[in-house]
């Protein structure tokens, strides 16, 4: 018997019709009505401008943030990420909790890039991303920030415990790339008067794993960050958003 090829007897059974067990399946995908979307906002004022050479970010980043729902309370910095997958997820930890996410180059990867937009499901229209060139311009960028600011350092090499360091507003988690860490000069800047507020660690036994996943980690801090300032960026009430019909992934994969 030819065991690419059988007939199935079945009541519905046709005999003309044969199934191939080499064929391929077909699976459909239907998509929800009323997309899914977090309730809450990020800061306003998005960076869609990037780099030609970077690509350009899912359609509609940031759209979904009103005017009245500016927030500088805590932001992220992303310095030379290297996987796209990390920083979609931590794209959609901002949204989560509402801080601006800045991205500063080079990037290891197209800001176009599928796995970057699938990591971030169709949460993107609730964060507002910054992309700069190089660390120089990031640095001229947060010079020109109005109000109090801090750079902090999250290394492994930290002289401060994530959990007991106390955070203000205006402070600006820094994370470095996730196969060499941050920079020399991010470092540096992060030590140095006035705006440098010093390195901070987050405990792990060293045993066995060399460093956390870069998205666990800023997820770590961020929240703790959030906590000790009572997570006031998330009170930002939800009709201050503006809810969007655009869906760009409606499957949530990672759960």
């Amino acid at each position: 018997m030819d065991i690419r090829s059988l007939h199935i007897q079945t009541p519905f059974h046709f005999p003309s019709k044969k199934l191939s067990l080499f064929r391929p399946f077909t699976f459909l995908h239907f998509k929800p009505t009323t997309p899914r979307l977090s309730p809450l906002c990020s800061l306003n004022g998005s960076a869609k401008t990037v780099p030609s050479n970077e690509g350009t970010f899912p359609r509609g980043v940031g759209d979904a943030v009103n005017q009245a729902s500016r927030s500088n309370i805590l932001q992220v910095v992303l310095v030379s990420p290297q996987i796209p997958g990390n920083t979609g997820c931590i794209a959609r930890t901002c949204a989560a909790s509402a801080v601006g996410l800045h991205l500063v180059g080079p990037l290891g990867f197209q800001v176009d890039d599928t796995k970057l937009k699938r990591a971030g499901l169709d949460y993107w229209p609730y964060v507002v991303v910054k992309v700069h060139d190089s660390w120089e311009d990031f640095h001229d960028y947060f010079r020109q920030q109005e109000g109090d600011k801090r750079l902090l350092a999250f290394t492994k090499r930290g002289t401060n415990i994530h959990s007991e360091y106390s955070y203000r507003k205006g402070d600006y988690l820094l994370f470095g790339s996730e196969t060499s860490g941050l920079p020399p000069e991010a470092l540096l800047d992060c030590k140095t008067e006035p705006f440098g507020g010093g390195t901070i660690r987050i405990p792990m036994v060293e045993t066995y794993v060399r460093c956390l996943n870069l998205s666990v980690s800023v997820g770590i801090a961020l929240y703790e960050a959030s906590r000790q300032l009572n997570y006031e960026p998330l009170q930002i009430p939800s009709e201050s958003c503006i809810h969007t019909e655009e869906s760009f992934i409606t499957e949530d994969i990672f759960g």
